[in-house]
């Protein structure tokens, strides 16, 4: 058969002959050809299916024959090779004794060459930083990889200079959280970071102002659900509790208050109002603030939504 040229209609190959839609993609033979009338569209198609197939993540590393993806979490974007500490060669067998000296001091320049400049120098001590705060509280990949581009865009303006780098590390985590919408308080950051909570948000100002990051003030219902997830409340009071927060933001009284002494203040009030009672110092503990804030917090919103509750 002749072959003629394939048309298109919103990614729908039609049959040139018969009109038909129904075409079949022959990959072992390269093939586009018609059901209807076998007529042979193309000849050279590209099998742009996976290479092989996995059922689980350990099967599509054992199975997959391309590199890691780039990511911005190593100094490199993990695009440079690693000679490996194994002593044997591409085909398994042992490296002879004679030899091994010889890739000891490839493996040093190696590690040397991928090492050249005094950014990268920064970037393979703060990046695993970043690592490991995320990885101990549990933040996605996404929080990471955004954390490891603007310590990048820090270290280029110079932002980092005279800082420590946990943390200049530990501030643009917690940039990075804000910028993802990932809920974290100051105070825990500073607790997986092992540094204060003054020299973190220092650090976090200095690298905001410097980058001039537009960074959006976080709201009270973004901290609900991880607040009655650590205290065991059920679903009702987590509704109840933005119900309390969308009133009191329409009446304007969360304006120029700590959103997690709102969002722990309200919870309080659906807790009692719920019959699921928690005590302000168990919140207190949870959502990192004092038992005052709560308190106070507390007052306003009973006085100005007219909120009736009996302690």
């Amino acid at each position: 058969m002749v072959k003629k040229e394939t048309q298109k209609v919103e990614e729908i190959v039609i049959c040139p002959e018969c009109g038909n839609t129904h075409i079949s993609r022959d990959y072992t033979r390269a093939e586009l050809v018609c059901e209807g009338c076998g007529l042979v569209i193309d000849d050279g198609i590209i099998d742009q299916r996976p290479e092989r197939r996995a059922f689980d993540r350990e099967q599509q590393q054992k199975r997959e024959q391309t590199g890691s993806p780039m990511t911005y979490t190593i100094h490199d974007k993990g695009l440079s090779t690693v000679i490996g500490l194994r002593n044997t060669d591409s085909y398994g067998k042992s490296i002879p004794n004679r030899n091994r000296a010889q890739m000891y001091r490839l493996r040093k320049w190696q590690k040397r060459i991928r090492i050249s400049s005094t950014m990268e120098k920064n970037l393979t001590n703060a990046l695993p930083s970043i690592n490991r705060i995320s990885s101990s509280m549990g933040l996605p990949r996404t929080v990471r990889e955004t954390a490891a581009m603007i310590y990048r865009k820090a270290v280029l303006k110079k932002i980092t200079r005279g800082r420590t780098i946990e943390s200049a590390a530990a501030a643009t985590l917690y940039a990075a959280c804000r910028q993802c919408d990932v809920p974290r308080t100051l105070e825990e950051i500073a607790n997986a970071s092992n540094l204060s909570r003054k020299e973190i948000g220092r650090n976090y100002r200095a690298i905001v102002r410097g980058l001039r990051l537009k960074m959006m003030p976080p709201s009270p219902m973004e901290y609900v659900s991880r607040f009655c997830s650590k205290l065991k409340l059920n679903n009702d009071v987590q509704t109840k509790t933005l119900e309390i927060i969308k009133e009191a933001t329409n009446q304007e009284i969360v304006s120029g208050r700590s959103p997690i002494g709102i969002a722990a203040a309200s919870l309080y009030i659906a807790s009692v109002l719920c019959g699921e009672r928690r005590t302000q110092c168990e919140i207190a503990v949870v959502a990192g603030v004092t038992e005052v804030t709560i308190r106070n917090r507390y007052k306003e919103i009973v006085k100005n939504l007219d909120i009736e509750i009996v302690l």
